[in-house]
């Protein structure tokens, strides 16, 4: 993890007084904050926090003998013996972004930051956001589930949203390598485990809430109050939301903040379509906005979905400063992100993509888009997480079989549940027929796909994207949906 090199250390006392929490024996300069203790650099704070399986304290004579000064956790973590000076707090995890972004002098205040949330999109719209900044001359940083962008730094992402001493120490990396703007994925799980705690945005802003991730949130009204708590004056001021969505709209009905209205087709929204022409490149746009402005050009991406994004993410560059004409202008760059409706091509007569969609409205509306792009048949191959909301998997099944010609179910990540089992609850309920199959090897899945597609047809595998690897039984095996779609089809006799 990269660390800012010109932060002033702060004395073990003064962290003390402002937590307020009782002052340590012998006091002692503090040099950075981590909460993972392989990271510790000597002079560290190591806190220490409480999770879902174990104590972070237990790895406190490890944070120790990599150069921690001391060690802040709550009442039960400070009963494993660790012989550094403790902090003692009520709520270790609640309190470490708001410590992070004092103790690094509040870089996001002297920044233009954006926090987008949301089901999908989130990964797409922050990656048009910063090609339009850097296209326009801007330094910009980037963070977000595929990867870091620190200027022309890159890091792969670990998780959508670092734990909040990760994210104050990046972004204050950023604005010491003088960088003014950042566009930041906001996920529900840094939400609920505070991790953006202490983080204040220019702008926050939200795109669209289907059924996902309700492993960790109890039910759908429970996943949008997690997303709803970023709308508050805790982290901005102002809100860019999307109110063709439900929830969007009725986010900016009950927010309490300022909020610009956008929307596809709603000319009462603050920014809407005025035209919208379908073409062989994608689309050719024209965007209004607050005050008369106008944004035009064409826009090189495909599906409808993308023209939330792309308008997403137009708004919030507007609101940074970048000249609506120097947006129209710069509208037929833009390439999305990877991983997201990506083309694979190595000369075949058929149309192949892989997406990260992984959710039961994702998926119906990559299925929609790809029919829209093709005369032929799609062929689509997907599976489900294992360890994850196994509610959302006869949705997923249903979305795939009724949303492709031939659809393919496979293995995704299937982690520590048995790959057979997690394909049987896609399938269960549905009438498979050939040439539609159940391959639980995702290898042999893809290959079967491609060998199956015929000129103008199109294959998209779904569910990875991006990532580089399966996670099986505890283990994570290299697997790029990328390059294995390339490979089955160059292997075409």
């Amino acid at each position: 993890m990269e660390r800012p090199i010109l932060v002033l250390p702060r004395s073990l006392n003064s962290i003390a007084e402002f937590l307020g929490a009782p002052p340590p024996i012998e006091d002692t300069l503090i040099t950075g904050l981590s909460h993972a203790s392989n990271e510790i650099m000597p002079g560290n704070l190591f806190i220490a926090l409480p999770g879902s399986k174990t104590h972070g304290a237990i790895f406190g004579l490890d944070a120790k003998n990599r150069g921690a000064k001391a060690i802040l956790t709550d009442s039960v973590g400070a009963h494993i013996a660790s012989g550094l000076p403790t902090l003692i707090v009520e709520n270790p995890r609640r309190i470490a972004g708001i410590l992070s972004a004092w103790f690094y002098r509040e870089p996001m205040r002297e920044m233009f930051c954006v926090g987008i949330t949301g089901t999908n999109g989130k990964t797409t719209t922050t990656t048009l956001l910063h090609q339009i900044w850097k296209s326009a001359g801007h330094e910009a940083g980037l963070i977000g589930t595929v990867e870091t962008r620190i200027g022309a730094e890159v890091i792969k992402s670990t998780r959508t949203t670092p734990e909040s001493t990760d994210i104050q120490s990046l972004i204050s990396v950023m604005h010491e390598r003088h960088i003014h703007r950042l566009a930041m994925e906001v996920s529900s799980h840094a939400l609920v485990l505070e991790r953006i705690r202490g983080s204040h945005f220019s702008v926050v802003a939200f795109s669209n809430l289907s059924q996902d991730h309700l492993d960790f949130h109890e039910s759908m009204e429970d996943y949008f109050q997690a997303k709803a708590s970023l709308f508050t004056f805790e982290y901005s001021d102002v809100a860019v939301i999307n109110i063709d969505d439900p929830y969007g709209a009725r986010l900016a009905n009950d927010c309490e903040i300022q909020v610009i209205r956008i929307s596809r087709s709603n000319v009462s929204a603050d920014w809407h379509y005025v035209s919208v022409l379908p073409q062989e490149h994608g689309f050719d746009v024209a965007i209004r906005g607050e005050g008369g402005v106008l944004v035009e050009g064409a826009l090189p991406l495909h599906g409808e979905f993308n023209l939330d994004n792309a308008l997403m993410a137009v708004v919030l560059a507007y609101q940074s400063g970048v000249d609506p004409i120097e947006i129209s202008t710069l509208l037929p760059t833009l390439t999305g992100a990877r991983g997201r409706l990506e083309a694979v091509s190595v000369g075949q007569q058929f149309a192949a993509y892989i997406d990260y969609a992984h959710s039961p409205d994702s998926v119906e509306r990559v299925l929609n888009t790809c029919k829209a792009m093709t005369s032929g048949r799609v062929i689509a191959v997907l599976g489900c997480g294992g360890d994850r909301d196994k509610s959302k998997r006869p949705v997923m099944g249903r979305a795939l079989l009724n949303g492709s010609h031939i659809a393919v179910f496979t293995s995704d990540n299937p982690r520590s549940e048995d790959p057979t089992e997690i394909l049987k609850d896609m399938t269960d309920e549905l009438s498979i027929d050939e040439p539609s199959q159940v391959i639980t090897d995702r290898k042999k899945a893809i290959e079967y796909a491609v060998s199956l597609a015929e000129p103008g047809d199109l294959v998209i595998v779904l569910g990875k994207g991006h990532e580089r690897g399966q996670e099986i039984a505890g283990e994570v095996l290299p697997f790029d949906d990328r390059l294995i779609l390339a490979s089955s089809i160059e292997a075409r006799p």
